[in-house]
C-alpha cells in the first residue's frame, strides 16, 4: 500500500478518474472508491500502463460496487484493499463476497440510502445485466448518488455504474452537481446495456447535471486488439463532448484522462 501518508485536499471535494469504472470520490471526510480495478490483467483484458497512486487505496471509507461483472467486481483488487474494507454492494452480491472471505458487506437495492462518514449514499437503478459469467451468481445492478445537499449539505455526484439510458433518468433532472457517465467499454465494440458517446449525451439531456465527466473508457483492452486499432481507447470522450455541444450545451463537460482529478466545485 506504500508508506506515504495521504493528506486530504483543502476542498475535501474531489474526483479522481482512476480508469475504467474506478473513481475515487472525496467528499467531506468520506473517501469512496467505485468498482476498483487495481491490477494490470483481468483474464483476457490488459490495463494500459497508467500508474495508480498509492493514495487511491488509503484511508478508504467504503467501496461501492455497481454489479458483479468481472471488470467491476474484481476479487484480487478487493483483496488488495483488505477483507475488512467496507463494501457497499447490490442485493445478491454478499454471498459471493463472503465466500471469498470479505467480512464487512452491506447490500443495497435501488432507492436504499445509508450514511458513510457523514455523506449520504443512495442506490439507483441501472439498466444492465447482473449475472457474473460464465456460471456465476446474479445480483441487482446499481448506480449510486453520493452526497445530498438537502440531507447532509454535500454536493451530489451520480456514478452511473454500467447502464444504458432508461426513461426514469428524467426523474433526476437537475439534481446532480456532477454525473460520471460511461461512454464506452473495454473493446472495439459494445454489447447490450452500455452507453456509447451518443447514448451518454442522451442520458445527459435527461439528467441535466451541472457537469459531466465521461468514464468507462481508455483503460482496458483485449490482448493484442490495440495492435489493430486503438481508437476505442482514445475517441469516446471526445465524441461525447462533441455530441454534448449539440444536444446539451448547458452541461459543462470535463474530460479526465485516467489518473487525473478535478475538484467537484470546479467549473472548468
Amino acid at each position: 500500500m506504500g508508506n506515504t501518508q495521504y493528506v486530504l485536499p483543502m476542498t475535501n471535494y474531489r474526483i479522481t478518474y482512476v480508469g475504467h469504472a474506478t473513481n475515487l470520490i472525496e467528499m467531506g471526510g468520506a473517501r469512496l472508491l467505485t468498482d476498483p480495478i487495481l491490477r494490470q490483467r483481468i483474464y483476457h483484458l490488459r490495463r494500459r500502463n497508467i500508474a495508480i497512486g498509492d493514495h487511491v487505496r488509503e484511508q478508504l471509507s467504503a467501496v461501492l460496487i455497481s454489479h458483479l461483472h468481472h471488470d467491476h467486481l474484481d476479487l484480487p483488487s478487493l483483496r488488495r484493499l483488505g477483507r475488512k474494507t467496507r463494501l457497499i454492494v447490490p442485493a445478491g452480491a454478499a454471498v459471493l463476497l463472503r465466500k471469498h472471505g470479505f467480512e464487512n458487506i452491506e447490500e443495497m437495492r435501488a432507492g436504499d440510502r445509508l450514511q458513510v462518514d457523514g455523506v449520504t449514499v443512495t442506490a439507483t437503478f441501472a439498466l444492465h445485466s447482473g449475472t457474473r459469467g460464465p456460471f456465476g451468481p446474479s445480483a441487482d445492478t446499481l448506480g449510486f448518488v453520493i452526497g445530498d445537499p438537502a440531507r447532509d449539505g454535500h454536493p451530489s455526484v451520480y456514478f452511473a455504474g454500467d447502464t444504458d439510458v432508461f426513461p426514469e433518468m428524467v426523474d433526476f433532472a437537475g439534481r446532480f452537481d456532477m454525473a460520471l457517465l460511461p461512454v464506452w467499454g473495454w473493446g472495439p465494440t459494445l454489447g447490450a446495456g452500455h452507453m456509447d458517446p451518443y447514448r451518454a449525451a442522451q442520458a445527459c439531456q435527461l439528467l441535466a447535471p451541472k457537469r459531466a465527466i465521461p468514464i468507462h473508457w481508455g483503460t482496458l483492452y483485449p490482448l493484442a486488439v490495440h495492435r489493430v486499432t486503438s481508437n476505442f481507447l482514445i475517441n469516446p470522450p471526445v465524441l461525447f463532448a462533441q455530441f454534448m455541444q449539440k444536444m446539451a450545451p448547458e452541461v459543462n463537460v470535463q474530460i479526465l484522462q485516467p489518473g487525473e482529478h478535478c475538484d467537484i466545485g470546479d467549473n472548468a
